[in-house]
């Protein structure tokens, strides 16, 4: 501290007399003297440098400006009057280091800033770690649409129900932008679906195809709700001529990987999940949830569990849908993949837990 000190004498002949490389000089100093010993001063240390470099940076060029504020941008004590000035400013290589990182800036300063600075401040702004609903509210206001795409895949920011709002509201004028939306984990059901619903098939196509294996039933859950599709069709179904069929089929020798396919590519149902439940021990009961639900991992599981090829597996993937709703694409290719890394180990164990489920029940 006291090297700060010994400064304060010839800081009256710099301010009034010197000139700007002068100036420099003794900016860059008291700058090199904070930043070596910040971790050590008190407010009252702070309060003294800061003084000092308010004194000193009026009338210094952009250039020095920016040097300090990507040296103090990331220190948690830096003199508070001085960033406060320096983000200020209308230069965004002054301004923006703060603006992305500093911590000293409040909520309010970021949304008066917000409200009066032009796109490349907002960007910066947009790139902070964290963001509270009422920065990002005027963000979602003013933004263009790089600001808009960019403040929407960062994680640290958080929404109001006005900021998500607009955000769907632009983003059916913008695929990318609906995209990065739609992959929101904080993006609620009702929110996802109006997303949804102003959202071009390619871009509903694009933003499946992005989002991860949970946020895909999200997706497919929204889109049902969307159509009218009930969430679960309670469907009654008779196994019981399907039983009789399979049972004959099996005894006379036909009870093969071929049959099954056929069952599966004419959509036959019950003789499908039969003919499954013969082949592998577990019961109707316990296979038709598994084959009727959400996620396709039971289809996967008995597939490599039996031994069948990828051919028959993708038939009883498209079983559940029916002839008009055949999974998309990129859908059936994951499930391929991951039918292909699937250890056949893995497939039996978990067949032998669902027969062992049953025969508790």
């Amino acid at each position: 501290m006291s090297a700060a000190l010994l400064l304060a004498p010839e800081l009256d002949d710099v301010v009034g007399h010197g000139d700007a490389a002068r100036r420099a000089d003794a900016v860059r100093r008291i700058a090199d003297l904070f930043v070596q010993g910040a971790m050590n001063f008190n407010a009252e240390h702070v309060a003294v440098f800061d003084g000092v470099l308010v004194r000193l940076i009026p009338d210094t060029d952009g250039d020095l400006r920016g040097e300090l504020a990507r040296r103090f941008c990331s220190l948690s004590n830096a003199p508070p009057t001085l960033i406060e000035q320096l983000a200020q400013d209308e230069d965004i290589g002054v301004a923006g280091p703060l603006l992305r990182r500093s911590t000293q800036i409040t909520d309010d300063a970021l949304v008066e800033l917000a409200e009066v600075r032009g796109q490349t401040h907002l960007m910066a702004i947009s790139e902070r770690p964290a963001i509270s609903p009422p920065v990002t509210d005027v963000i979602v206001r003013r933004g263009d649409r790089d600001v808009l795409r960019m403040v929407a895949v960062n994680a640290g920011a958080a929404f109001s129900a006005f900021g998500f709002s607009g955000l769907i509201r632009r983003a059916a004028q913008d695929g990318v932008l609906a995209v990065a939306v739609g992959v929101r984990d904080d993006l609620s059901l009702p929110r996802l679906k109006d997303l949804l619903a102003s959202s071009s098939e390619p871009v509903r196509r694009k933003l499946f195809e992005t989002a991860s294996p949970s946020a895909r039933i999200a997706i497919n859950r929204a889109l049902r709700e969307l159509t009218g599709e009930p969430m679960q069709p309670s469907v009654k179904r008779d196994f019981a001529p399907a039983q009789r069929a399979i049972v004959a089929l099996h005894n006379a020798g036909g009870l093969t990987e071929q049959a099954l396919l056929s069952f599966a590519r004419a959509f036959q149902y019950e003789e499908t999940v039969a003919a499954l439940s013969a082949m592998s021990g577990v019961r109707i009961t316990t296979l038709d949830p598994l084959m009727a639900g959400e996620r396709h991992d039971p289809m996967l599981m008995l597939g490599k569990a039996l031994g069948l090829d990828w051919t028959t597996v993708r038939a009883m993937i498209g079983l559940r849908r029916g002839p008009d709703r055949m999974p998309s694409s990129p859908d059936v290719e994951e499930a391929r993949q991951n039918f292909e890394r699937l250890a056949p180990s893995t497939a039996h164990q978990v067949v032998g837990f669902w027969k062992m489920r049953q025969a508790m029940n």
